[in-house]
C-alpha cells in the first residue's frame, strides 16, 4: 500500500459549500468511513479569512485510487477546488540513503 499526500487548494467561493450544512455532513460522514484517509483537515488560516484549501494523507494501492476518492467527496467541486497528489515514503524506505 503506498502513501499519498492531497493538497486542496480553494478558491474563496468554496466557503459557500463550507457554510451548507447538509454537505458539511455529508462529507464528515463521507471521511469517517474512509479508513484509507489517515488524516485530514483545513490547512492554517489567518484570523478573518476563508480557508485556503485542505490536507489529507491517504493510504492507496494507486494514485487512480486516490483521485476516485477525491472526486467522491462532498466536498469536491471542481470549479472551486483544485489538489495535487504526492506520494510518499516512509522512514525504513529510505533508511538506506543515509547509512
Amino acid at each position: 500500500m503506498a502513501r499519498w499526500t492531497v493538497t486542496f487548494t480553494d478558491k474563496p467561493e468554496m466557503d459557500r459549500v463550507r457554510s451548507d450544512k447538509k454537505r458539511r455532513e455529508a462529507h464528515i460522514a463521507f471521511v469517517r468511513a474512509r479508513p484509507e484517509l489517515q488524516i485530514g483537515g483545513a490547512l492554517a488560516m489567518r484570523p478573518m479569512q476563508d480557508f485556503p484549501g485542505a490536507i489529507w494523507n491517504v493510504e492507496a494501492e494507486t494514485r487512480q485510487d486516490v483521485e476516485r476518492l477525491i472526486l467522491q467527496d462532498p466536498y469536491y467541486v471542481a470549479s472551486l477546488r483544485t489538489y495535487k497528489i504526492t506520494e510518499w515514503g516512509t522512514a525504513s524506505a529510505i533508511q538506506g540513503m543515509f547509512s
